[in-house]
């Protein structure tokens, strides 16, 4: 089943020894490249108890929320922690509220546990809302309700703009 090869012998071919060892010549260019295991998702990042932000927050990431934020946040999931308050709007594609948020939220999926309060009106594809959860405002449904009030806004623009509906 295995045989000597002419690799290890000298000779004329000497300079043929190293060029076997390089069968890593039908590599793919780096724009080709796909790893054969996918990146770890970094962890969420936490905003704890004793900070206070003013200004807005945007990932494309996790992020969970102890402390005080006064501005807007966007991000993929957003937890709000018992102890923190939002005042401002949230988008998520997920939203976990455990806390108090004074504003807007838009997410596809919306989770008010027992222990959330929310004060402003929810656009949403799904939502839950477990018993005991304190919430004043209106619920909307939408299937894009992460851009449908922008999306709705500038397509009727542009239908208004467009002379050829006139």
């Amino acid at each position: 089943m295995f045989s000597k090869s002419k690799i290890n012998e000298p000779g004329p071919g000497g300079d043929t020894a190293a060029k076997p060892s390089v069968p890593e010549s039908p590599k793919p260019s780096a724009g080709d490249f796909k790893p054969s295991a996918p990146k770890a998702k970094p962890p969420a990042s936490i905003l704890s108890a004793d900070l206070h932000i003013t200004g807005n927050i945007k990932t494309t990431g996790d992020v969970q929320v102890e402390g005080t934020v006064e501005g807007d946040i966007r991000a993929h999931l957003l937890t709000i922690g018992e102890s923190a308050t939002i005042k401002g709007e949230v988008i998520a594609d997920d939203v976990v509220i455990n806390g108090r948020i004074v504003g807007r939220v838009r997410g596809l999926k919306v989770r008010l546990t027992a222990t959330a309060r929310v004060e402003g009106d929810i656009i949403h594809k799904t939502i839950a809302i477990e018993s005991g959860a304190h919430f004043e405002g209106s619920v909307q449904r939408q299937d894009d309700p992460l851009n449908g009030g922008k999306a709705r806004a500038a397509a009727a623009g542009a239908v208004a703009a467009d002379p050829a509906q006139g």
